[in-house]
C-alpha cells in the first residue's frame, strides 16, 4: 500500500504566502495523523519539499524513526509564468480538465505520475490537493483536475496489483475552501 496524506492546515493561503508553515490547528492535525500512521507498519516516508508538508511529516518521523525522503516530484502544482492572479489562475485550472492545461504543468502531472508508480510498496507520502487529485484522476481514468476535495491530513489508500497502482480508499473529505 502508498498512503497519500494531504498536509496539515496551513499558516496562510496558496495565494497570499509563497511557502507558508503550518497553523496552530495544522501542527495538531499533524501529531494526530502522525500517531495513527505510525502503527499502520510503514516502511517508508516522503514529502513534497514545500515547508507545510514537510512540518506535517515530522510528527510521523519522531514516532516511527523513519526518515522522510524530500521528493520534488509530490510538490504544489507549478504556477504558470505571466500570471497576474494567481488565485484566479488556480480556482479557473481546477474546475477544469487536462485537456487544455500548459506544457508546464503537462510536464509536472508526467513527473508526479511516474514518481508514485515507482515508489516502493508500504510508503507513505505527505504532499498537496492537487497532487492527490491528479493521482487519483489518473489512475482512475478521468480528466477532471478536481476529483474530490481530501481535507487537511486526509489518507487517500493507493494498492499495487498486477496491473499497476489502483485507488483503494479517497481520504476524508472537507467542505473548506482550498484557497
Amino acid at each position: 500500500m502508498i498512503y497519500l496524506v494531504r498536509h496539515g492546515e496551513a499558516a496562510a493561503g496558496w495565494g497570499h504566502a509563497k511557502d507558508p508553515g503550518l497553523s496552530a490547528l495544522g501542527r495538531q492535525q499533524a501529531e494526530a495523523v502522525g500517531e495513527q500512521l505510525s502503527t499502520m507498519g510503514f516502511k517508508h516516508g516522503f514529502a513534497s519539499p514545500m515547508t507545510r508538508c514537510q512540518e506535517t511529516s515530522q510528527p510521523f518521523s519522531l514516532k516511527t524513526g523513519i526518515e522522510i525522503a524530500t521528493e520534488p516530484n509530490v510538490s504544489e502544482i507549478p504556477t504558470v509564468q505571466g500570471l497576474d492572479d494567481r488565485i484566479s489562475w488556480l480556482q479557473n485550472f481546477m474546475s477544469g480538465t487536462w485537456d487544455n492545461a500548459e506544457p508546464i504543468l503537462h510536464d509536472w502531472r508526467s513527473a508526479l505520475i511516474s514518481t508514485m508508480e515507482a515508489l516502493p510498496d508500504h510508503s507513505v507520502v505527505f504532499t498537496h490537493f492537487v497532487a492527490i487529485n491528479t493521482i487519483v484522476g489518473h489512475l482512475e481514468g478521468s480528466q477532471l483536475v478536481t476529483s474530490f476535495r481530501p481535507g487537511y491530513c486526509s489518507m487517500t489508500k493507493l494498492v499495487r496489483g498486477s496491473s499497476g497502482l489502483t485507488v483503494r480508499e479517497l481520504g476524508s473529505e472537507s467542505a473548506t475552501r482550498v484557497l
